[in-house]
C-alpha cells in the first residue's frame, strides 16, 4: 500500500469515527501533507481535542504532545525544563524529553491564552520549525502544529500567533439531523475495544511532504494570481508570504487525490485563509464561483460540495456592510471595497434555498445598493 493510501485510510477512519466532521479531517490531511499548521474555532464539547488525538494515535511512530495554555502556562511545561547536570556545569540547556521541541504532531488547546513568557518561542516555532531558547537553536521535527480556541484573539500580539496558522477552519456542533449517527458513533467510542486502526509512519508523511513540493502548479497559477488580487480588493488581507505558502496548500489537494499536477477544483483549500467570521461567506463565494468551472472528474470531493449559505450568516455581512457605508469616515477605497464585498454577498443570496429567507435578504441588499448610488 502506497503512503497516499494509507493516509487516505486514516482520514476515511476519522471521518468514520466522527460523524459531521468530513470537511475538519480532509483539512487535517491537507495540512498533514503541506506541512502548514491548521487552527480550530469552535466552542467546547465539538470534538476538536478527540479528532486530533485519534489522527495523533494513527501516527504509529510519532511522538506527540498536547497541552491545554493558561494564562500562568511557563516556558518549563512546553519546552521542558534547564538540564540540572548541565545547569551544575555552567551551561544552559533544556531537558526536552517528551515535550514539544520532540513532538511530530502538536496540539495547542486555548491557543490564544499564550503569554508573553512563552509567545515568542511559540511563534519562531509555529512559523519556521525551530526552537530558540537562550543560546539554544535546534530545528523541530513536527509534521504539524495545530490550535484551537473558542474565540479569534482580539489583542494585536495574538493576531501574529493565528498568522502563523496557514489554515482556519470552524468545528460546530453537527447538524441536528445526524444527531442519531453521532450518538451510535459516540457511543461505539465509548464502550468498544479499538479496533485495529489503520497507520502510517512520521517517515511515510515526510515522504509525502516532499512529494508535494514538486507537484506542477503551472496549470492554475494565473488563476491563482487573480484570485490573490481579488480577495486584497475586498480587503481580504494575503501578505506576500501567504501567498507563497498558500502554494503548498493547494499542491497537498492535488497530491490526495493522487495527481501529479493541480486543477483548478484544487482552489477549494483558500475557503478557510479568513482571518474574522464575517469573512468566511465572502471567500466561499469568491471561490466557489471559479472553482464550479471545472468538470474534471477526478477533483477533491470537497471542492464538489458547494456549501448552502446560511441566511444569518449573509444577513450579518448586510448589516456589517450597510452600518459600515454609513460611517461618516469611508475612504473613498473603503467605499470600493464595501461595493466589492456586496456583490459576492449578493452572488452568495442566489444560492439560499428558502425562498421567504432569499427573498428578504435579497431586499436589504437592494436597499443598501439604493443608498450606495444616492450617496454617488
Amino acid at each position: 500500500m502506497t503512503p497516499i493510501d494509507k493516509l487516505n485510510n486514516v482520514l476515511a477512519y476519522l471521518k468514520h469515527s466522527f460523524v459531521g466532521k468530513d470537511e475538519i479531517v480532509d483539512l487535517l490531511g491537507i495540512s498533514l501533507l503541506a506541512r502548514e499548521n491548521l487552527f480550530l474555532l469552535g466552542p467546547p464539547g465539538t470534538a476538536k481535542s478527540a479528532i486530533v488525538r485519534m489522527l495523533s494515535a494513527c501516527l504509529e511512530d510519532g511522538k506527540n504532545f498536547e497541552y491545554l495554555l493558561t494564562r500562568f502556562t511557563e516556558p518549563n511545561e512546553i519546552f521542558g525544563p534547564f538540564d540540572i547536570r548541565k545547569l551544575k556545569e555552567g551551561e544552559l540547556v533544556t531537558n526536552t524529553e517528551g515535550m514539544m521541541p520532540e513532538a511530530s504532531l502538536v496540539f495547542f488547546d486555548e491557543i490564544f491564552n499564550a503569554n508573553s513568557a512563552i509567545l515568542n518561542s511559540l511563534l519562531t516555532a509555529l512559523n519556521e520549525k525551530i526552537f530558540r531558547r537562550g543560546k539554544e537553536t535546534r530545528r523541530l521535527p513536527a509534521l504539524m502544529f495545530i490550535g484551537a480556541s473558542n474565540m479569534l484573539p482580539e489583542d494585536e500580539a495574538l493576531q501574529a500567533l493565528l498568522d502563523r496558522f496557514l489554515i482556519r477552519v470552524k468545528c460546530e456542533y453537527v447538524d441536528p439531523d445526524l444527531l442519531h449517527e453521532v450518538l451510535l458513533a459516540g457511543w461505539r467510542l465509548e464502550t468498544e475495544l479499538p479496533a485495529d486502526k489503520p497507520c502510517i509512519s512520521s517517515g511515510e508523511v515526510i515522504v509525502l511532504q516532499k512529494a508535494c513540493r514538486e507537484i506542477d502548479l503551472s496549470s492554475v497559477r494565473q488563476q491563482y494570481i487573480d484570485i490573490v488580487h481579488s480577495l486584497r480588493s475586498t480587503g481580504i488581507k494575503v501578505s506576500d508570504r501567504r501567498a507563497v505558502k498558500l502554494q503548498n496548500i493547494i499542491a497537498a489537494s492535488a497530491l490526495i487525490c493522487n495527481r501529479t499536477a493541480a486543477i483548478l477544483s484544487d482552489l477549494w483549500v483558500l475557503k478557510y485563509i479568513w482571518d474574522t467570521e464575517e469573512q468566511v461567506e465572502i471567500l466561499t463565494g469568491i471561490i466557489d464561483a471559479v472553482i464550479e468551472k471545472d468538470a474534471e472528474v477526478l477533483s477533491h470531493h470537497q471542492a464538489r460540495y458547494n456549501k448552502v449559505p446560511d441566511p444569518e450568516e449573509v444577513m450579518k455581512e448586510v448589516s456589517f456592510l450597510s452600518s459600515k457605508w454609513e460611517s461618516s469616515d469611508l475612504s473613498f477605497e473603503d467605499q470600493n471595497i464595501v461595493k466589492d464585498k456586496l456583490r459576492y454577498v449578493q452572488s452568495r443570496c442566489s444560492w439560499i434555498r428558502n425562498s421567504e429567507q432569499k427573498q428578504f435578504v435579497q431586499q436589504e441588499i437592494e436597499r443598501l445598493w439604493q443608498k450606495i448610488l444616492q450617496k454617488i
